[in-house]
């Protein structure tokens, strides 16, 4: 029996981003998109709500094929490093190989947010919020930081939570995701295609 239970009370909603842009051994992107969240929902023994997938470019361009994206709500008894180690797993049952900081990937699953946790600390969160683009391709945070320190830069992420959370209140900034969203430049909002309707 999975050692996470069902959420009755007590549960913290969180908010996880998945990508891939490579073939796992069990299919294309897309597919390896819902096996990854039908994994989820039963590791996890929770409720997911998922939303549409969507097709984003690379990032950094370049760096490989586009991305096939979507994003998960779930209610999680437990905490936010069980969580994370719970994405780490899956990612490696489909073929993750933890190396090249972005790129190609099998499937990312990324821990976005946590109830309104802020980890490690607000000046801790807010350094990596802040870092530039040059050091964020070299480094790397050796600790959980919560909210994703990088979500309000990131279409792909923001655009599949847009249909499931654009109320969410981000716990640092107080924007809500509709407001973060409609404040990224057109380009990367533009770049970010619907191709299903549900993951």
């Amino acid at each position: 029996m999975s050692q996470y239970h069902f959420c009755i009370d007590r549960c913290s909603k969180a908010l996880v981003a998945l990508g891939a842009n490579q073939t796992s051994k069990l299919g294309a992107p897309a597919a390896t998109i819902n096996f990854a969240l039908s994994y989820l929902r039963l590791s996890a023994n929770t409720i997911v709500r998922s939303s549409r997938l969507y097709s984003t470019p690379c990032f950094p361009a370049g760096y490989g094929p586009d991305y096939v994206n979507a994003a998960a709500e779930i209610s999680f008894k437990g905490g936010s490093s069980e969580l994370l180690a719970l994405l780490h797993s899956i990612e490696v049952i489909f073929g993750r190989v933890r190396g090249e900081r972005w790129g190609k990937r099998v499937l990312d699953a990324d821990l976005i947010a946590f109830g309104t946790q802020v980890l490690p600390d607000l000046y801790t969160y807010k350094k990596w919020r802040d870092l530039p683009i040059s050091d964020q391709m070299l480094q790397t945070p050796d600790q959980l930081i919560l909210p994703h320190p990088r979500l309000q830069d990131r279409a792909f992420v923001l655009r599949p939570l847009m249909d499931l959370v654009p109320d969410w209140v981000h716990p640092v900034s107080g924007l809500k995701i509709k407001e973060i969203y409609a404040q990224l430049p057109p380009k990367d909002r533009a770049e970010v295609k619907l191709i299903l309707e549900r993951a």
